[in-house]
């Protein structure tokens, strides 16, 4: 039988439905499958090079992928979309947040919350280092969506090792105490201690961090830059504070 209309209305679907994802090249599916993602489908056009690739860069994996990718017709994969940067496109299944549990203090590691993001790609790459750090969760409020293919692509597919959601609105009380980071605020004391399980908002690339949203908040500090420097890529940013919060934990509570 002939599969090739299926798999292409499979893809198509994606798009429409806030359930699934799309993942495109090997990061993306290597992640997932590492960190637990429900994957329904994954196909190449090249799989011997697919696999030539995972066993260089994920030999745990090798078994499983020849087991799942499916080789299709170079037309059909091309027909699917942009070409990804290694070849296999996939659907996985988008993982469901708690977020009240996420915003409960239930661990000192932080929460990044931010306020708002206008660029996908960039979204990703926080989430890249919120998984490296350790943090215990992203939340994006409002903005674009935290799990769109371009947000994938920036994460190399890491939103799979953490909790990643979208909020409309961040409720009253909060649980976590609040961190602002905003440019024209005291500066980030190497010495001075950061609030454990603290929610970490930074703002928006283009706008900055919404004013009624830094007045709720129990600290609101900045990263000392050299005069003359204006800001900061986001994700270069988050790694900073993250680091700072993961640095000062007591040596017997884990990152995350």
């Amino acid at each position: 039988m002939d599969r090739a209309p299926s798999i292409a209305a499979r893809f198509a679907a994606v798009a429409d439905d806030p359930a699934q994802v799309r993942l495109e090249g090997l990061h993306p599916l290597k992640h997932a499958l590492r960190f637990g993602g429900e994957v329904e489908l994954a196909v190449s056009a090249d799989k011997a090079t697919l696999l030539a690739l995972a066993r260089a860069l994920c030999p745990d994996l090798l078994e499983r992928l020849e087991a799942l990718v499916e080789p299709v017709p170079a037309g059909l994969f091309a027909a699917l979309g942009p070409p990804p940067p290694s070849p296999v496109l996939a659907i996985a299944r988008r993982p469901r947040v708690d977020t009240s549990a996420l915003l409960a203090p239930s661990s000192p590691a932080p929460v990044l919350l931010l306020d708002h993001p206008v660029h996908a790609g960039n979204l990703g790459a926080v989430v890249r280092v919120a998984a490296a750090l350790g943090a215990a969760g992203v939340l994006a409020l409002g903005g674009v969506d935290p799990w769109s293919p371009a947000a994938l692509r920036g994460s190399s597919g890491l939103h799979f090792a953490l909790p990643v959601a979208r909020l409309e609105r961040l409720s009253e009380p909060l649980e976590r105490p609040l961190v602002a980071l905003h440019p024209q605020a005291p500066p980030l004391d190497p010495a001075a201690p950061l609030p454990a399980g603290a929610l970490l908002a930074f703002g928006s690339e283009r706008h900055g961090l919404d004013p009624a949203l830094r007045a709720r908040a129990a600290a609101v500090l900045a990263i000392p830059m050299r005069p003359g420097v204006s800001s900061l890529n986001l994700a270069t940013a988050v790694a900073i504070v993250l680091w700072e919060a993961r640095r000062r934990l007591p040596p017997d509570a884990p990152a995350e």
